[in-house]
């Protein structure tokens, strides 16, 4: 690519990986936005690491660019946007930036940041109006050196790891320097609202759930874990990484009673996956077990919907990361599921315990078992959750309002840019 080519979008969404199974939302608000009719394109830190694509990737058109992930990969490359970094006048006020931070995170992730930052400077095409960001992390470190660089305005998307997991400093900093920002619970808002340096700064904008890519809910089984030959079916969806409880998860299924007859259908790649089939194997529980690894998103709802219980155990991990709301409860909603998670990060702003599905503390494995058993036992109660919680998504969390509202604040920011 040569540098500052005339031609492209004037509008840049970037985030670090692209694409990625476990990022529908993402994917959801990109489609959404290209159907509204904004041009853009996408730069991602890293290249994919997940085989299969969801149908929603393949319908999005925009322009893709990768940088180089690690800075040895492609030297060359890196050395020709230092070099034009170098040459522009915003240069010294990037180099304070910098040095500022690096003081305070003095790490090889830090310089490689910087190193992206003058790729992307570098090869942006001149007609580059704004930079979005999807989170607050390493990903808005890299927009944000490019757009000093460059002289443009950026705005972010805060999702979950980025907030609980970056230092003060950086968030209020951050904040400070990008036009707008918005993040997608309260628990979120919450705490970014406590670092921004204006009361509007930050908006609190939820995902919701595009609807029209979804079917109908099911007709299920009056399934109650008596009969052997039908056990009633547990389903759980996300990356095997400690926030999202599966540990805690397969404690609570080994206490279930004896008599009980069921089955755990388990989706999603991650690095605790070794080692939950081998907690399962020293529970007695890998024949009642399946991993199925990550999946596009037409195998996830096909689980679903051959789902009894929708399970997700969160919890915030000990480096405090943790959800927002995701998107798979959702998704789970959207089947008529009934859902038992934990009282915890975004998960209460939709579930409404005792009304939408039911929720536990987290890391308390015996109202966790507790919870599952009582639902397996009563199909008549389950699809009273899981139609309330289909309600629920309906009335109160389609992805519409939300896109809208970001669809109007980025054409704006290409609009002034175009017009300054």
């Amino acid at each position: 690519m040569k540098a500052e080519e005339p031609a492209g979008p004037a509008l840049v969404v970037a985030m670090k990986g692209y694409p990625r199974l476990s990022e529908t939302f993402i994917a959801q608000e990109l489609l959404g936005l290209q159907r509204l009719g904004l041009s853009f394109a996408i730069w991602s830190l890293r290249h994919p690491t997940d085989a299969a694509r969801h149908l929603m990737h393949k319908e999005i058109a925009a322009p893709l660019h990768y940088l180089p992930e690690y800075l040895h990969d492609d030297w060359p490359r890196v050395l020709r946007g230092f070099a034009r970094a170098l040459s522009r006048p915003a240069t010294l006020r990037l180099l304070g930036v910098f040095l500022r931070d690096f003081r305070r995170d003095p790490t090889r992730n830090r310089l490689r940041r910087l190193g992206q930052a003058c790729v992307m400077a570098r090869e942006l095409p001149a007609g580059t109006r704004h930079l979005h960001v999807h989170y607050l992390h390493t990903p808005a470190s890299v927009i944000r050196y490019a757009a000093l660089i460059r002289g443009l305005s950026w705005s972010f998307s805060a999702h979950a790891k980025d907030i609980w997991t970056t230092p003060d400093w950086e968030k209020r900093e951050k904040i400070a320097d990008a036009s707008w920002g918005v993040t997608c619970t309260r628990d979120g808002h919450a705490e970014l609202a406590r670092l921004a340096d204006g009361p509007d700064k930050v908006g609190l904008l939820y995902h919701g759930l595009d609807l029209t890519r979804f079917p109908p809910p099911p007709a299920r089984p009056e399934r109650d874990g008596k009969d052997a030959g039908d056990p009633v079916r547990f389903v759980g969806v996300g990356r095997a990484v400690e926030k999202k409880g599966f540990d805690d998860l397969l404690n609570a299924l080994a206490a279930l009673p004896g008599d009980l007859n069921w089955r755990f259908v388990h989706i999603g790649g991650g690095e605790m996956l070794k080692g939950l089939k081998a907690q399962a194997e020293a529970l007695g529980l890998a024949g009642r077990i399946a991993w199925n690894g990550a999946l596009a998103q037409d195998g996830v709802i096909a689980a679903l919907r051959d789902a009894d219980i929708f399970v997700l155990p969160s919890k915030q991990a000990e480096n405090g990361d943790r959800d927002g709301l995701p998107n798979v409860v959702m998704e789970a909603a959207s089947q008529g599921l009934a859902i038992v998670a934990t009282d915890f990060a975004g998960i209460p702003e939709f579930i409404r315990h005792g009304t939408d599905g039911l929720l536990v503390a987290p890391g308390d494995i015996a109202a966790l078992t507790a919870a599952l058993a009582a639902l397996a036992g009563d199909p008549e109660r389950r699809a009273a959750l899981g139609n309330a919680a289909h309600a629920r998504l309906h009335s109160d969390f389609s992805a519409q309002a939300g896109l809208a509202r970001i669809h109007a604040a980025l054409l704006s920011e290409v609009e002034r840019g175009s017009a300054s």
